[in-house]
């Protein structure tokens, strides 16, 4: 088998445990901490924040780490972070003490975010990628089939032995198949008339990456070019309104009236439904023009945030068309941003402009969750923040309107 496959499939695996224990899964641990502590939503969902604060800060070091060390090496080292920061999580008896945790979860986290793994896997992938980083990416979607199984341990153990028991399988899940992760070289040969690739076994390592890289920009030139801030700002707004979603689901659900049985299903569900969009998605980036289909991303996840203000007891149809909706958007988005800043800017600063379009959202991610949390300790209730979450992304549905024809520019700058 190509090798390449190998490497989505430990990507896949890697992002799905990483997902369900460092990010999804702690929205069920959320009223537990609550109550043992007596902690505003505002305080909790801050520190749970600097997971993200800490992944864009240091997105940009782990690309250039990477590429010096190699992958292996950087995943390895950020597993055995997230491991020791969620065993710290479980012994936490102070607020300074709890930030803490969350900032070794952060840093761990930022060796095995979502964009570095995306740029390994279109490494091998150079000419028509969408499709495996779909099926990788839907490595973090799979993250949701642990949420329900995570409140099971808590509510049977308490949360502080479940955070324990994950953070320890973290070492031998994970940790193992970052082995598997390397870059493409003249050892693993592309095999003849590979579609994938689109390129023949006679071809050397000189001649994959003339074909593979339509255009070479330097990360000085992207960031000077108002296509990248346009794509960063766009994508800033999206996850601003993730970061109070996936925080907020269970106690949002709690407050209107559902139990955490089902709270954890919808929750697990959710990012479950996101394998549409990143597959989906992910096959027409290929073929369609990737700024439509932005648009189409988004608006979705307007859509769909604005749809959960809605969710009341008793609305299983609402319910369900909110899980697909958003996570059909939610999906969609993840992997149009690599594949919009591969079409303007080309793969050989690739991990470093996505490195930079991280800080740039993980801003986002920190203000997201905080901000729905403070709007809950000031009136009571979620609505208003689903609405203002909503709104800020269906205004940033039509900033891809300003970008121009990734076609033209390539042509330009090659």
């Amino acid at each position: 088998m190509f090798y390449g496959w190998y490497i989505v499939g430990a990507c896949c695996l890697i992002m799905m445990y990483s997902s369900g224990a460092n990010s999804l899964g702690f929205t069920a641990v959320f009223d537990p901490i609550v109550d043992e502590f007596g902690w505003s939503h505002t305080q909790i969902s801050l520190a749970a924040s600097l997971r993200g604060l800490e992944r864009g800060l240091l997105a940009p070091v782990a690309a250039i780490l990477s590429d010096r060390w190699g992958p292996s090496r950087v995943v390895f080292g950020g597993l055995i972070l997230c491991s020791l920061g969620l065993i710290l999580l479980s012994r936490v008896t102070s607020l300074t003490m709890f930030f803490t945790s969350f900032i070794i979860i952060g840093i761990g986290v930022s060796a095995t975010a979502t964009p570095l793994l995306m740029v390994l896997v279109l490494s091998w992938f150079p000419k028509k990628g969408g499709l495996a980083m779909g099926i990788a990416a839907s490595g973090v979607a799979l993250g949701g089939l642990l949420v329900p199984l995570i409140t099971f341990f808590i509510d049977t153990f308490g949360w502080r032995q479940a955070v324990f028991i994950i953070g320890m399988g973290v070492l031998v899940i994970p940790l193992p198949l970052s082995f598997l992760l390397r870059k493409r070289t003249e050892k693993y040969r592309y095999p003849h008339n590979n579609k994938e690739s689109g390129l023949s076994l006679d071809d050397d390592d000189s001649s994959i990456l003339e074909k593979s890289e339509v255009v070479n920009i330097e990360t000085k030139e992207a960031l000077n070019d108002r296509v990248f801030w346009i794509i960063a700002a766009a994508f800033f707004c999206q996850v601003l309104a993730l970061s109070g979603v996936v925080t907020h689901i269970m106690p949002y659900l709690g407050s209107v009236g559902l139990d955490r049985e089902n709270s954890s299903f919808i929750a697990g569900a959710l990012p479950l439904a996101t394998i549409i969009g990143r597959m989906g998605f992910g096959w027409m980036m290929d073929r369609v023009d990737k700024r439509g289909l932005a648009v189409l991303s988004f608006a979705l996840n307007s859509l769909g945030v604005g749809i959960l203000a809605f969710i009341v007891p008793g609305q299983t149809l609402l319910i369900v068309v909110f899980i697909i909706i958003y996570g059909v958007g939610w999906g969609g988005s993840v992997v149009l941003l690599a594949g919009l800043l591969n079409s303007y800017f080309g793969m050989k600063r690739l991990g470093t402009i996505i490195g930079f379009a991280g800080l740039i959202t993980m801003i986002a991610f920190v203000t997201g969750a905080p901000l729905a949390g403070w709007i809950f300790d000031q009136w009571g209730y979620y609505q208003p923040a689903w609405f203002v979450l909503a709104g800020i992304v269906g205004i940033a549905t039509f900033f891809f309107a300003g970008l121009r024809d990734p076609s033209n520019f390539s042509a330009k700058s090659a």
